[in-house]
């Protein structure tokens, strides 16, 4: 609703959890719903393949459509409310999570979303987090409603929700969480406006990278199915050799289903596979429960020598051809909605702040500060105006920055190049120290509006 600015169909927002529907937001000329039944046998919607998990399911998928510039660019796939408590006890009638691993191997972008003022990751919500496993690249964390707390609140539920996640995702490495408040209300709190801001803008960024780079995650997943498939050939095929022609080939498929951790390893050595190629041991064992051993195929080293070929060079030769094409073409962006206002104007992030205040003033910014910073420049001795580098560098120090920065302001403030400072580049100087103290960066050319009025002219038809 936020991305979008505007109600989809069979759209329901409340404190409650409120979705009890898979919904696929997607583009269409005319607004409407498609029921789950219907579009699941639709060839030119990517969604056949979910009949497996039966009308239990389907009851309760549908797909929204209407005509938003959003929409051009992504789909949205809005997963219902997690349960808690109680709650968690009915079943749904179909497996949740199962359906939730389906659309994450298939989505670009995975985004969890949490309340600050009311962080729980129930038994439901842990669960269906773990189903992601594999996708870690793709998950993004939204601590939403931020507003709601202070500062020192805010602090805490961020650390509880990291701790929280540590337990639930099996990485040593932090997930990326954009803090802030996704909707279009006034801020109950505005102590952390700059860095909601900021959280936004980060997560429109990503967001708006995907149509970019789906091409290249399409290819990764086609690696990522050849290698399994690969692996799977050897497991099958590997079963197969050992069965018996004749008698007790029920005890041995429960043999070689016990014994799978050590054919996974047997199979690691022999073929130089990585063990993280193999399936999920138990997994895997349950599904083997169910088959006929002696109707698996024998190992077919052609097929294994062209996925070999595939993988060695065909796919670098298409990565090339990705890249050349995506240089050909303009650059693919998401527009519409909440990310147009957030493209330019006086409310565009860090309009005004930084290096970039005072751009739309006729008055030079620095001059409001510069009586200040004229006070120091003349305890430092100036010789005909100006002062030497050896001066400006014993002030400069005191600002704690370090010399790489310090080095920085420097070449930005040295106007016309002579190693020296006079009164208004040495306040310009000061004055992009204190952006940097600020917690801005520094430009890295000197704008127009930040050079000193008595170097403008020189300085502009040098360029």
């Amino acid at each position: 609703r936020y991305l979008l600015e505007q109600d989809f169909p069979g759209m329901r927002i409340g404190p409650e959890p409120t979705t009890d529907s898979f919904i696929a937001v997607m583009y269409g000329e005319a607004e409407g719903n498609v029921p789950g039944n219907a579009l699941v046998v639709d060839p030119k919607k990517p969604f056949r393949k979910l009949s497996r998990f039966g009308n239990a399911f389907l009851n309760r998928f549908m797909c929204s459509q209407l005509p938003n510039e959003v929409l051009k660019s992504i789909s949205i796939i809005d997963s219902p409310g997690i349960l808690s408590g109680e709650k968690q006890r009915i079943s749904r009638g179909y497996d949740f999570c199962q359906v939730l691993q389906w659309f994450a191997e298939r989505v670009d972008r995975i985004i969890l979303l949490f309340d600050a003022h009311k962080l729980d990751i129930s038994d439901e919500f842990s669960e269906a987090i773990k189903s992601f496993r594999g996708q870690d690249d793709k998950i993004r964390v939204v601590l939403n409603k931020a507003d709601q707390v202070d500062t020192q609140q805010l602090m805490r539920v961020y650390g509880a929700l990291m701790w929280s996640l540590g337990k639930v995702i099996d990485t040593p490495e932090v997930l990326r969480v954009y803090i802030g408040s996704f909707w279009a209300h006034p801020l109950r709190n505005t102590d952390n406006r700059r860095l909601f801001e900021a959280e936004a803008q980060d997560l429109f960024k990503d967001i708006q990278s995907l149509p970019q780079k789906a091409a290249v995650r399409k290819l990764n997943d086609l690696i990522k199915r050849a290698r399994l498939a690969k692996v799977h050939a050897y497991i099958i095929s590997y079963l197969k050799k050992e069965m018996p022609s004749v008698f007790g080939k029920e005890n041995k498929k429960k043999e070689l289903i016990n014994k799978l951790p050590e054919i996974y390893i047997q199979l690691q050595r022999e073929h130089h596979i990585s063990a993280g190629d193999f399936p999920e041991v138990k997994k895997m064992q349950e599904q083997l429960e169910n088959c006929d051993f002696t109707k698996f195929h024998s190992l077919k080293p052609k097929l294994i020598e062209a996925v070999d070929n595939m993988l060695a060079n065909k796919i670098a030769s298409l990565m090339n051809l990705i890249r050349q094409e995506e240089s050909n073409m303009p650059t693919e962006m998401v527009h519409g909605g909440a990310f147009d206002g957030t493209m330019a104007g006086p409310f565009g992030h860090g309009y005004g702040e930084g290096a970039k205040e005072g751009a739309d003033e006729e008055e030079w910014v620095v001059a409001k500060d510069k009586p200040a910073y004229d006070e120091i420049f003349y305890t430092l001795s100036p010789i005909n105006g100006k002062i030497s580098g050896i001066s400006a560098k014993k002030e400069m120090v005191t600002s704690k920055l370090p010399n790489s920065v310090l080095g920085k302001i420097w070449k930005l403030a040295d106007c016309d190049g002579d190693g020296m400072l006079d009164d208004e580049e040495f306040a310009l100087a000061k004055h992009l120290i204190k952006i940097k103290l600020d917690g801005y960066e520094l430009p890295g050319t000197l704008p127009s509006h930040l050079v000193p009025p008595s170097h403008r002219k020189p300085f502009q038809t040098a360029e």
